[in-house]
Protein backbone atom coordinates (compact mmCIF):
# COMPACT_ATOMS: atom_id res chain seq x y z
CA UNK A 1 0.00 0.00 0.00
CA UNK A 2 2.78 2.14 -0.07
CA UNK A 3 1.81 3.32 -3.55
CA UNK A 4 -0.72 5.11 -2.52
CA UNK A 5 -2.31 8.31 -3.56
CA UNK A 6 -4.92 8.90 -1.64
CA UNK A 7 -3.89 11.14 1.22
CA UNK A 8 -6.54 10.40 4.01
CA UNK A 9 -6.69 13.53 6.50
CA UNK A 10 -7.24 11.13 9.53
CA UNK A 11 -3.88 9.73 9.06
CA UNK A 12 -1.68 12.27 7.04
CA UNK A 13 -0.58 14.76 10.51
CA UNK A 14 2.03 11.82 11.14
CA UNK A 15 0.01 9.25 12.93
CA UNK A 16 -3.22 7.46 13.66
CA UNK A 17 -6.28 9.88 15.04
CA UNK A 18 -6.66 8.87 19.09
CA UNK A 19 -9.74 7.35 18.29
CA UNK A 20 -8.94 5.31 15.26
CA UNK A 21 -5.85 3.95 16.96
CA UNK A 22 -8.35 2.92 19.60
CA UNK A 23 -10.74 1.11 17.79
CA UNK A 24 -7.94 -0.42 15.96
CA UNK A 25 -6.40 -1.64 19.06
CA UNK A 26 -9.48 -3.14 20.37
CA UNK A 27 -10.41 -4.81 17.33
CA UNK A 28 -6.94 -6.61 17.70
CA UNK A 29 -6.72 -7.12 20.87
CA UNK A 30 -10.23 -8.32 21.71
CA UNK A 31 -11.30 -9.98 18.73
CA UNK A 32 -8.40 -11.23 17.23
CA UNK A 33 -7.78 -9.77 14.33
CA UNK A 34 -4.86 -10.15 12.10
CA UNK A 35 -4.43 -6.54 11.05
CA UNK A 36 -2.63 -6.40 7.46
CA UNK A 37 -4.10 -9.66 6.40
CA UNK A 38 -5.44 -8.03 3.11
CA UNK A 39 -3.51 -5.34 1.54
CA UNK A 40 -5.44 -1.50 1.72
CA UNK A 41 -5.54 0.34 -1.36
CA UNK A 42 -5.59 3.57 -0.30
CA UNK A 43 -3.27 3.64 3.24
CA UNK A 44 -0.53 1.63 4.84
CA UNK A 45 -2.08 -0.48 7.78
CA UNK A 46 -0.57 -1.12 11.18
CA UNK A 47 1.40 -4.12 10.37
CA UNK A 48 2.74 -5.73 7.35
CA UNK A 49 0.36 -7.92 5.12
CA UNK A 50 0.97 -11.58 5.85
CA UNK A 51 0.45 -14.64 3.55
CA UNK A 52 -2.66 -16.58 5.16
CA UNK A 53 -3.03 -20.13 6.02
CA UNK A 54 -4.53 -22.30 2.89
CA UNK A 55 -6.90 -23.60 5.14
CA UNK A 56 -8.64 -20.14 5.79
CA UNK A 57 -12.28 -19.77 4.54
CA UNK A 58 -13.98 -16.65 2.65
CA UNK A 59 -16.49 -16.86 6.06
CA UNK A 60 -13.45 -16.77 8.54
CA UNK A 61 -10.81 -14.58 6.75
CA UNK A 62 -11.30 -11.74 8.98
CA UNK A 63 -10.04 -13.73 12.08
CA UNK A 64 -13.13 -13.14 13.81
CA UNK A 65 -12.43 -15.89 16.82
CA UNK A 66 -12.64 -15.05 20.64
CA UNK A 67 -9.89 -13.19 21.64
CA UNK A 68 -6.72 -15.35 22.95
CA UNK A 69 -5.83 -16.04 26.13
CA UNK A 70 -8.35 -17.27 29.01
CA UNK A 71 -10.91 -15.70 27.87
CA UNK A 72 -11.82 -13.27 30.20
CA UNK A 73 -11.03 -10.00 28.02
CA UNK A 74 -14.15 -7.71 27.84
CA UNK A 75 -15.57 -8.77 24.41
CA UNK A 76 -16.59 -5.64 21.80
CA UNK A 77 -20.00 -6.07 20.17
CA UNK A 78 -20.63 -4.73 16.01
CA UNK A 79 -22.59 -2.21 18.03
CA UNK A 80 -19.72 -0.51 20.11
CA UNK A 81 -17.75 -0.48 16.96
CA UNK A 82 -20.43 1.36 15.00
CA UNK A 83 -20.95 4.09 17.82
CA UNK A 84 -16.41 4.44 17.61
CA UNK A 85 -16.44 4.68 13.86
CA UNK A 86 -19.42 6.94 13.98
CA UNK A 87 -17.68 9.55 17.00
CA UNK A 88 -14.98 9.42 14.63
CA UNK A 89 -16.53 9.69 11.21
CA UNK A 90 -18.34 13.54 13.20
CA UNK A 91 -16.00 15.73 12.10
CA UNK A 92 -15.31 14.35 8.39
CA UNK A 93 -19.43 14.39 8.13
CA UNK A 94 -19.41 17.69 8.84
CA UNK A 95 -16.58 18.54 6.38
CA UNK A 96 -18.86 16.65 3.83
CA UNK A 97 -21.88 18.85 4.49
CA UNK A 98 -19.96 21.31 3.76
CA UNK A 99 -18.77 19.88 0.21
CA UNK A 100 -20.68 16.76 -0.02
CA UNK A 101 -19.22 16.09 -3.47
CA UNK A 102 -15.42 15.63 -2.54
CA UNK A 103 -14.31 12.01 -3.00
CA UNK A 104 -12.00 12.48 -0.75
CA UNK A 105 -13.64 12.96 2.07
CA UNK A 106 -16.24 10.15 1.13
CA UNK A 107 -12.95 7.74 0.75
CA UNK A 108 -11.92 8.92 4.34
CA UNK A 109 -15.32 8.83 5.61
CA UNK A 110 -15.24 5.03 4.42
CA UNK A 111 -11.86 4.14 5.65
CA UNK A 112 -13.42 5.06 9.10
CA UNK A 113 -15.94 2.64 8.25
CA UNK A 114 -13.49 0.27 6.93
CA UNK A 115 -11.22 0.39 9.91
CA UNK A 116 -13.55 -0.01 12.41
CA UNK A 117 -14.82 -3.32 10.16
CA UNK A 118 -18.37 -1.75 9.49
CA UNK A 119 -18.24 -2.85 5.72
CA UNK A 120 -21.56 -2.51 4.90
CA UNK A 121 -20.95 1.39 5.32
CA UNK A 122 -17.79 1.64 3.95
CA UNK A 123 -18.83 0.55 0.70
CA UNK A 124 -21.85 2.84 1.00
CA UNK A 125 -18.93 5.93 1.02
CA UNK A 126 -16.83 4.32 -1.29
CA UNK A 127 -19.37 3.89 -3.60
CA UNK A 128 -19.83 7.42 -3.62
CA UNK A 129 -16.76 8.46 -4.06
CA UNK A 130 -16.05 6.48 -7.03
CA UNK A 131 -19.21 7.87 -8.73
CA UNK A 132 -17.11 11.42 -8.63
CA UNK A 133 -13.79 9.33 -9.67
CA UNK A 134 -14.51 6.48 -11.23
CA UNK A 135 -10.33 5.72 -12.47
CA UNK A 136 -9.56 5.66 -8.46
CA UNK A 137 -7.99 2.39 -8.26
CA UNK A 138 -6.90 2.97 -4.12
CA UNK A 139 -10.46 3.62 -3.54
CA UNK A 140 -11.64 0.36 -5.61
CA UNK A 141 -9.05 -1.62 -4.23
CA UNK A 142 -10.30 -0.94 -0.77
CA UNK A 143 -13.93 -1.34 -2.19
CA UNK A 144 -13.04 -5.20 -3.59
CA UNK A 145 -11.60 -5.86 0.06
CA UNK A 146 -14.46 -5.07 2.25
CA UNK A 147 -16.78 -7.29 -0.20
CA UNK A 148 -14.27 -9.67 0.48
CA UNK A 149 -14.63 -9.63 4.40
CA UNK A 150 -18.50 -9.46 3.93
CA UNK A 151 -17.89 -12.66 2.19
CA UNK A 152 -18.81 -11.72 -1.58
CA UNK A 153 -16.11 -13.44 -3.46
CA UNK A 154 -17.04 -13.00 -6.93
CA UNK A 155 -17.80 -9.23 -5.95
CA UNK A 156 -14.40 -8.85 -4.82
CA UNK A 157 -13.18 -10.70 -8.01
CA UNK A 158 -14.96 -8.43 -10.49
CA UNK A 159 -13.71 -5.03 -8.82
CA UNK A 160 -9.92 -6.36 -8.38
CA UNK A 161 -10.39 -6.59 -12.06
CA UNK A 162 -11.83 -3.23 -12.70
CA UNK A 163 -8.41 -2.09 -10.69
CA UNK A 164 -5.94 -4.04 -12.50
CA UNK A 165 -7.78 -3.17 -16.25
CA UNK A 166 -6.75 0.76 -15.21
CA UNK A 167 -3.60 0.03 -13.75
CA UNK A 168 -2.47 -3.89 -14.25
CA UNK A 169 0.66 -3.67 -12.10
CA UNK A 170 -1.28 -2.66 -9.30
CA UNK A 171 0.52 -4.67 -6.73
CA UNK A 172 -2.15 -4.18 -3.95
CA UNK A 173 -4.98 -5.64 -5.94
CA UNK A 174 -2.97 -8.16 -7.16
CA UNK A 175 -1.99 -9.69 -3.77
CA UNK A 176 -5.80 -9.29 -3.06
CA UNK A 177 -7.16 -10.93 -5.97
CA UNK A 178 -4.94 -13.83 -5.84
CA UNK A 179 -5.48 -14.28 -1.83
CA UNK A 180 -9.68 -14.25 -3.10
CA UNK A 181 -8.66 -16.37 -6.24
CA UNK A 182 -7.53 -19.00 -3.75
CA UNK A 183 -9.63 -18.63 -0.35
CA UNK A 184 -12.73 -17.47 -1.74
CA UNK A 185 -12.87 -19.21 -4.94
CA UNK A 186 -10.14 -22.79 -4.17
CA UNK A 187 -8.83 -21.41 -7.84
CA UNK A 188 -4.97 -22.44 -6.72
CA UNK A 189 -3.92 -21.84 -10.98
CA UNK A 190 -5.87 -18.72 -11.05
CA UNK A 191 -4.48 -17.68 -7.79
CA UNK A 192 -0.41 -18.60 -8.89
CA UNK A 193 -0.62 -17.18 -12.16
CA UNK A 194 -2.07 -13.69 -10.27
CA UNK A 195 0.56 -13.69 -7.40
CA UNK A 196 3.37 -15.14 -10.24
CA UNK A 197 2.29 -12.01 -12.08
CA UNK A 198 2.87 -9.82 -9.27
CA UNK A 199 6.20 -10.67 -8.67
CA UNK A 200 6.85 -10.59 -12.40
CA UNK A 201 5.79 -6.99 -12.45
CA UNK A 202 6.61 -5.60 -9.06
CA UNK A 203 10.52 -7.37 -8.32
CA UNK A 204 10.96 -4.42 -5.41
CA UNK A 205 7.42 -5.84 -3.49
CA UNK A 206 8.41 -4.91 -0.21
CA UNK A 207 6.54 -7.96 0.88
CA UNK A 208 7.97 -10.49 -1.87
CA UNK A 209 9.42 -12.91 0.57
CA UNK A 210 5.51 -13.63 1.65
CA UNK A 211 3.88 -13.81 -1.64
CA UNK A 212 6.71 -16.20 -3.10
CA UNK A 213 5.84 -18.76 0.15
CA UNK A 214 2.35 -17.84 -0.28
CA UNK A 215 2.69 -18.65 -3.68
CA UNK A 216 4.74 -22.18 -2.90
CA UNK A 217 1.97 -23.13 -0.90
CA UNK A 218 -1.00 -22.40 -3.41
CA UNK A 219 1.00 -24.68 -6.08
CA UNK A 220 0.70 -27.34 -4.17
CA UNK A 221 -2.96 -27.79 -4.45
CA UNK A 222 -3.01 -27.30 -8.65
CA UNK A 223 -5.22 -29.83 -8.70
CA UNK A 224 -7.86 -28.87 -6.53
CA UNK A 225 -11.16 -27.57 -9.04
CA UNK A 226 -12.59 -24.40 -8.52
CA UNK A 227 -15.83 -23.02 -7.11
CA UNK A 228 -17.72 -22.34 -9.77
CA UNK A 229 -20.89 -22.57 -7.81
CA UNK A 230 -21.57 -18.53 -7.89
CA UNK A 231 -19.94 -17.58 -10.65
Amino acid sequence: MSDSNVTNDATSAGGWMPVQAYVIAVVCLLLGVAVGYMVRGARATATPDKAVDAGTSSQTSGQMSGAPGSGTSQQVTPEQLKHMADKQAEPLQQQLSANPNSPELLANIGNVYYDARQYNDAISYYDRALKLQPANTDVRTDTATAYWYLGDSDRAIAEFQAVLKLEPTKANALYNLGIVQWQGKMDANGAAATLQRLLDTNPNYANKAQVQELLAQVKKHSDIQPDRKTE
